[in-house]
């Protein structure tokens, strides 16, 4: 779907062109590991592994859960916030705030495994952003943030004294830096290291959308700290640049990931490289007459002493494990019966079963479907996309309703209500609203279309960019941010799609977009009978510039597209096959006897292959 292995020794940024946020990221051997924040979504903070800093995948989850009871139901835009991840004497840790709580420690000795029951070592409100770090002499400490939101001021950074097991705090907490006092208003997500007897915390200031990279050193862990900007914007197209996460490889190269905040699809992930002058890290590539770097859209992968394969997160799912893919979360701490494997088009148990079969989970009657309990969503896997699900509707029951969402703070299902044996189908549109961080959604319905008997129902959804916008966040400038286009369609039979229905993309409470599938029961006493749907995949695609000339065809990033080239239309029938006619059949000829060879063609590809490839 996204792919920044070019696959030549070079990659492209961003790495990963989905919502990861907040990265922090560690080597242990030749291993690197990524997590990020997850907020009010679980399984929470999805652990990441790459061998080459630039192909990921998601190979775990720290937590099954959220750790308080009122995450049984979504909170948008609590929960889980910035993590940091270290590895200290053979142990994994992970230090995580929820902004109303305090902060928690959770710990591993295999990454893959389950994770120990997380601790608060910090009980409280308005702490955020912890980092940990172990000191030579033994001693520990924790590095934070602050909220406003929550504590009534900002900018400002603590340290304190931490247990060497991690499990508890000692002493004084102490303000390290406080950005009000100079220009680094809004500096938090700190993460500490140390180099050459330097203690450094890296920290972006400045504001998720329009801020950059700060570090502080110091030779006292208390400090005083010194600091200096070490990566801006500049004349890149990377926003922000924010916080992220400092690495090396066995082969002595220093690396930064880190987040670029796109609105709609959330913070996507980058990759730097680092170098030092004077003992002061510079992040991105130098240009003349600057003292701090600039990102970087393309460069040489990193030297980990290996070529590994090109691979990316998982999107498409065919429902054939026992288990929920890594790319599924719920919209909160999920029941166990929510999901059954494993199951037939009936929702009856199977041996060769490629179903997942969603149980109706009960609702208030006027509850929004925005905060419905079991959305089962995933990610926006690329800037432009489309999916296609297939999902068996006649287990329903009367009372029940089922769809497709794109979830956002604005979002638009597809949703099919059964009543007195009919079955109807309603473009649902929602706003989420935050007032004083107190949440409400106002909702509207419109009829799509009516049936009498139905069994299947498909849905086509698809994302394209239509513009760009220009922003003033915290009175600095965000220029050409893109503006998305999501629509939803239906269809009966998997083939002629109608109903289109379209909203402009929103990006959620701090998160980006996901979208997914669910099912309610509007549990009332004339109700009592809950029924079911199956799904038999959710199948991504990608949208992709097709422009032809002669016998050959250019593809996206393959070649640069030449404006007298007519372009393809592209019809979407099936996992990875494509229909392509020319609008021109005249251009695509050969070149020897210049007679017209094909007007149109098919385009197979295994799963999990892009056309690209």
């Amino acid at each position: 779907m996204w792919i920044a292995d070019l696959g030549n020794g070079r990659y492209k940024n961003p790495i990963l062109y989905a919502d990861y946020s907040d990265p922090d990221a560690i080597r242990v051997g030749d291993d690197y590991f990524m997590i990020s924040s997850s907020f009010s979504n679980a399984p929470a903070m999805p652990l990441l592994h790459s061998k080459d800093l630039v192909n990921w995948k998601v190979v775990n989850y720290i937590l099954a859960e959220i750790p308080e009871f009122r995450y049984r139901n979504p909170i948008h835009g609590c929960g889980v916030w910035a993590p940091a991840i270290r590895y200290h004497e053979g142990t994994y840790y992970v230090c995580f705030p929820m902004p109303d709580e305090g902060i928690y420690m959770t710990t591993a000795t295999d990454p893959y495994g389950e994770w120990s029951k997380p601790v608060n070592i910090r009980p409280g409100a308005g702490w955020i952003d912890p980092c940990p770090f172990w000191d030579e002499d033994g001693k520990a400490y924790l590095v934070a943030g602050v909220a406003k939101s929550r504590i009534g001021y900002k900018s400002v950074l603590h340290m304190v004294e931490m247990q060497p097991d991690g499990m508890g705090l000692i002493g004084e907490e102490k303000i390290i830096f406080d950005g009000n006092l100079n220009d680094q208003i809004t500096i938090e997500g700190p993460k500490m290291y140390k180099r050459n007897g330097w203690y450094y915390i890296f920290a972006p200031a400045g504001g998720v959308k329009t801020g950059w990279q700060t570090v502080l050193r110091s030779k006292n862990v208390f400090g005083p700290y010194e600091y200096k900007v070490v990566m801006r914007q500049g004349d890149s197209p990377v926003n922000g640049p924010h916080q992220g996460a400092w690495v090396d490889t066995v082969t002595g190269q220093d690396w930064f990931i880190h987040f670029q905040d796109v609105y709609a699809a959330g913070r996507i992930t980058h990759l730097q490289p680092m170098s030092w002058e004077n003992d002061w890290p510079v992040i991105g590539v130098k240009k003349d007459g600057n003292d701090y770097g600039e990102p970087v859209m393309e460069y040489e992968k990193p030297d980990v002493g290996a070529v590994y394969e090109i691979c990316e997160p998982d999107t498409t799912d065919e429902f054939t494990e026992d288990t929920l893919g890594l790319q599924w979360q719920w919209n909160a701490n999920p029941d166990s019966d929510w999901a059954q494997f494993g199951t037939d088009e009936s929702g009856n148990v199977s041996d060769d079963g490629s179903y997942i079969k969603l149980n109706a989970v009960g609702r208030a009657s006027n509850r929004p479907i925005g905060d419905y309990r079991n959305l089962l969503l995933q990610k926006w896997p690329a800037p432009e996309f489309s999916c296609i699900t297939k999902m068996n509707i006649s287990g329903m029951a009367d009372g029940d309703n089922a769809g497709f969402i794109h979830m956002g703070m604005d979002y638009l299902a597809a949703d099919v209500t059964v009543k007195d044996g009919k079955m109807e189908v309603y473009a649902v549109k929602g706003v989420q609203q935050f007032d004083c961080d107190q949440a409400y959604t106002k909702e509207t319905k419109e009829l799509l279309a009516s049936y009498d008997n139905l069994k299947e129902i498909y849905f086509r959804y698809t994302v394209k960019k239509t513009g760009t916008k220009n922003y003033v966040e915290g009175g600095l400038p965000v220029k050409e941010a893109p503006v998305e286009t999501v629509t939803i369609e239906i269809s009966t039979d998997g083939k002629e799609y109608t109903s289109p229905v379209s909203v402009i993309a929103k990006a959620g409470r701090w998160v980006g977009v996901k979208s997914g599938v669910y099912v309610s029961h509007d549990n009332s006493a004339e109700n009592k009978n809950k029924g079911f749907v199956t799904v038999d995949y959710v199948r991504a695609f990608a949208l992709l510039e097709i422009r032809a000339r002669d016998s050959s065809i250019c593809l996206n990033s393959s070649c640069s597209p030449i404006s007298t080239w007519p372009s393809a239309e592209i019809l979407i029938i099936e996992a990875r096959r494509f229909s392509i006619s020319f609008k021109e059949p005249s251009i695509f000829n050969d070149n020897l006897s210049n007679e017209l060879i094909s007007t149109s063609f098919i385009v197979s590809l295994p799963i999990g292959h892009s056309l690209e490839q």
